[in-house]
């Protein structure tokens, strides 16, 4: 090869050891500290009142000015790493997964792999692909309204006003969060398992192991038993569930225990998000009375409350990826081997870019704005949740049945300024005043 035809090797700007500690701290710190499987109640009411991870996304700010918008290299020994500063780029890395930009990180198999080891985030090749169909499938990720939508909508309605009769004139996370997993047991595996807390505490302890990644060790007994509890839930599901959709694909090469097993994950951070939304409407009248009028079948409004609550405070705040090959970036070549971190609390929340930055703007999910400002709350490209549709599905339900039971308002001092929103949202202490409406005007 001559020295012409060679290929150019220059490499991406990298920072500074300083620049590279300050950002572990002030962006990774906060991801670390709150939980990154199970979010630890105390750091997030302490990250709440100290407003620490807005320090994180503006430190990205100052780097991306310093260095421009391309990725970066950080300085750290052993492995390359890179951090995404613009929604080109990060569009650019979802839209190449999985080749070159692998979705089973290092890290991911460090932390899903105490709970799920044949879970499709962490695998490839044609695993990968048998694991995400089975996802796909089951989930009708391609799907605004799952077919099942009936019996989800019927759970819900039963769930919904007993639950705001547990609650009085105070809905708390506690009691929210109870009633939610009810219905994600019932709407995945059949009544009989409405009241199976034991299944929900399993994955929470061994979830909770997950906090520790690399350093860790991995309880595989505890691990075995909850994989084998989700199997046996499987094994007994009843029609008209998710689980009964999962028997009769008949697809034992897709480990389904696993698969569900992040399903139910996923449910878990879908549960935060609703409970958020609901708040936030409960400190916004005008758009409260919007969705309380949402009546189109796929619940528009409802599911762009949600989309926005999850642009706002992401409940996977970092997606990484890691490359299985040198990558171009203008004239510069990312390494292969390279960890990739898109930061969402940063992509979300740039009000150096997006002039909606801190408010809460559902209309921009309504218009299509939000795909074109590069925003990915439930990341995108072929890695892109399979549950996004099902996620805002039952949460738009949820939403519906609790807005047609009650009027929610928050506790005098305590309403979110809707223009000027925190970077944490500490929902674990919140509690939501609840008024049931009269019966004229439901």
């Amino acid at each position: 090869m001559t020295k012409s035809s060679r290929p150019d090797r220059s490499t991406l700007p990298r920072l500074s050891v300083g620049e590279t500690v300050a950002l572990l701290l002030a962006a990774g710190g906060p991801l670390f500290a709150k939980g990154i499987i199970v979010r630890r109640p105390l750091v997030v009411w302490l990250l709440q009142a100290t407003g620490a991870e807005r320090a994180g996304a503006q430190l990205l700010q100052r780097l991306r000015r310093r260095h421009g918008d391309g990725p970066v290299l950080l300085r750290i020994p052993f492995r390359e790493h890179a951090v995404v500063l613009s929604s080109a780029d990060a569009r650019r890395v979802l839209a190449e997964t999985p080749e070159p930009f692998q979705s089973d990180t290092s890290e991911k198999h460090a932390t899903l792999s105490h709970f799920e080891p044949a879970g499709s985030l962490i695998s490839r090749g044609p695993e990968r692909a048998a694991r995400r169909a089975f996802s796909d499938d089951v989930l009708q990720s391609g799907c605004p309204l799952h077919i099942l939508l009936p019996r989800f909508r019927q759970v819900i309605e039963e769930e919904a006003p007993m639950l705001l009769a547990q609650a009085g004139e105070g809905l708390s996370w506690g009691a929210f969060k109870d009633a939610w997993f009810r219905i994600v047991r019932r709407c995945t595996f059949g009544d009989h398992a409405g009241g199976d807390t034991r299944l929900t505490a399993l994955l929470i302890r061994v979830r909770s192991r997950a906090n520790g990644a690399f350093l860790a060790p991995k309880d595989r007994v505890l691990r075995d038993r909850t994989l084998s509890s989700i199997a046996a839930a499987l094994h007994s599901a009843e029609p008209n569930t998710l689980g009964a959709l999962a028997k009769a694909t008949g697809d034992r090469r897709a480990r389904p225990e696993d698969q569900v097993a992040q399903w139910l994950f996923a449910f878990d951070a879908a549960g935060i998000a609703t409970f958020r939304a609901l708040a936030v409407l409960a400190s916004d009248p005008a758009s409260a009375s919007q969705a309380r009028d949402d009546a189109a079948p796929e619940l528009p409004f409802l599911r762009a409350c949600l989309l926005d609550t999850v642009r706002l405070w992401p409940t996977t705040p970092a997606v990484l990826r890691q490359t299985d090959r040198d990558t171009r970036w203008g004239d510069a070549i990312m390494p292969a081997g390279t960890g990739v971190l898109i930061h969402l609390p940063f992509l979300h929340r740039d009000d150096e870019r997006l002039p909606f930055a801190h408010r809460f703007a559902p209309k921009v999910w309504l218009t299509g704005e939000g795909e074109r400002w590069g925003l990915i709350p439930f990341s995108g490209g072929p890695g892109e949740c399979p549950a996004r549709n099902l996620v805002l599905l039952l949460g738009s339900l949820m939403l519906q049945s609790l807005l047609r039971e009650s009027r929610f308002d928050m506790p005098a001092g305590e309403a979110l300024n809707t223009s000027a929103l925190p970077a944490t949202f500490d929902h674990f202490s919140l509690i939501i005043r609840t008024a049931r409406l009269r019966a004229d005007l439901r």
